[in-house]
């Protein structure tokens, strides 16, 4: 996933969880994002991005969500997650922040990743799961995330026994240099999620993408397994 730094959730009376704003400064001195998510040789053209659910007319913070929300959960490592309507499914890594303050990326381009200074899925705040687009000329976990529309479903498995539903509520795509790191990472009354990748031109010169893609959805269910 040429497209995630250093390179690509909470509940009640879950207690509060909240993105340390330390995290949260330390990512917007590098600019953001920027997801590495896609990196080697000429890549292969991802599905071309286009941004899905909410208006340009109003702030897209104020969008409703695509499904009823459910109640959060209380925090619980996140092992996996799958994407029926893309037919993915990946173990995930954990990822923190690299030697330059900037959000590591997965080491294994056929694996995901969660940033675990961040909320687990499912419990109230922003999850954000990164992964790559492509890697050495191939597609990689994320290669398809652009084909997402609100109302599709993703699944995150944790290690508690149960499986948090999200529903996708839009998808959007944001210059590398004006990747929106508070919207992406600002305190929420729900149980969020953010799936992240590279999108957009690849550069051969620069060896990277011009685009982050982020994919917002919402806790609507849960169940065990």
């Amino acid at each position: 996933m040429d497209g995630t730094p250093d390179e690509e959730a909470h509940r009640g009376p879950p207690r509060r969880h909240r993105v340390p704003l330390v995290a949260i400064a330390a990512l917007l001195l590098t600019g953001g994002l920027l997801l590495a998510l896609g990196t080697g040789r000429q890549q292969p053209a991802p599905p071309r991005a286009v941004d899905k659910g909410g208006s340009p007319a109003a702030p897209r913070t104020q969008q409703p969500p695509a499904g009823p929300r459910a109640a959060v959960l209380p925090s619980s490592r996140p092992v996996s997650i799958t994407i029926p309507s893309l037919e993915v499914t990946s173990d995930l890594e954990e990822l923190g922040l690299g030697k330059n303050r900037a959000m590591e990326t997965p080491k294994d381009p056929a694996k995901a990743g969660w940033y675990r200074p961040g909320a687990t899925p499912g419990a109230i705040g922003p999850s954000v799961i990164a992964g790559h687009v492509t890697w050495d000329g191939s597609p990689a976990v994320f290669f398809e995330l652009t084909e997402l529309d609100p109302g599709d479903r993703i699944e995150v498995r944790r290690v508690d026994g149960r499986t948090a539903v999200f529903t996708v509520d839009r998808t959007a795509t944001y210059p590398k240099d004006e990747f929106p790191t508070v919207e992406v990472y600002r305190n929420l009354d729900h149980a969020g999620l953010r799936l992240i990748t590279c999108g957009g031109d690849y550069s051969e010169d620069d060896n990277r993408y011009a685009d982050n893609v982020v994919v917002y959805a919402s806790l609507t269910g849960s169940q065990a397994h």
